[in-house]
């Protein structure tokens, strides 16, 4: 941060330094009349004290004053340009990256409520699956959660189409009564 007070100034021969100095709340004021944000001002003001830090200290300055003017403009153009960028950017990204309608943003993902809710549920489902009779629930399982064909489902448990048909209804109305209570 640069030094702000009289007690805070090193002690340097550098006309611009002690320029800073004398005129650090003008720069401020006037950096922040133009940026609108008096923490953006604060800060450049910061990098201008530091870029006038690392000048050569034997360089000859005619007008100390106007140049600290001079380059706390520049800092603010430069400023007001990268956050142009960093905009453009951003606004960019956006476009490539979320669906929007009528310029207004689709939200892909639920809400964070929703996301809880389902959870629940699916644990609920899982629970009341686990405690459907054997039989049912292995006709459930083969069939509705991994995907088998009833007929396939009543191969692999050597039953008919007919009983896998009525242990998948019985095992759907059990779980349709189970997750309502």
């Amino acid at each position: 941060m640069a030094p702000s007070g009289p007690s805070d100034r090193p002690a340097d021969d550098n006309p611009l330094i002690r320029a800073f100095f004398e005129k650090r709340e003008n720069l401020l004021l006037f950096l922040a009349a133009r940026t609108r944000s008096m923490s953006t001002a604060e800060d450049l003001v910061q990098d201008l004290y530091v870029k006038i830090a690392t000048l050569e200290p034997d360089t000859d300055v005619r007008a100390p004053t106007a140049l600290l003017y001079r380059m706390a403009s520049n800092l603010m153009i430069d400023h007001v340009r990268s956050h142009q960028r960093s905009s453009r950017r951003s606004a960019e990204w956006r476009l490539d990256t979320h669906a929007s309608l009528g310029g207004e943003d689709i939200v892909g993902e639920p809400a964070a409520d929703e996301v809880v809710i389902a959870k629940e549920r699916v644990r609920l489902l899982a629970e009341a699956v686990a405690e459907l009779p054997p039989q049912m629930g292995r006709a459930f399982r083969l069939h509705k959660l991994e995907g088998q064909s009833q007929a396939a489902t009543a191969q692999a448990m050597g039953v008919s189409t007919k009983m896998i048909e009525q242990h998948i209804a019985a095992a759907i109305k059990r779980l349709a009564e189970r997750l309502r209570s």
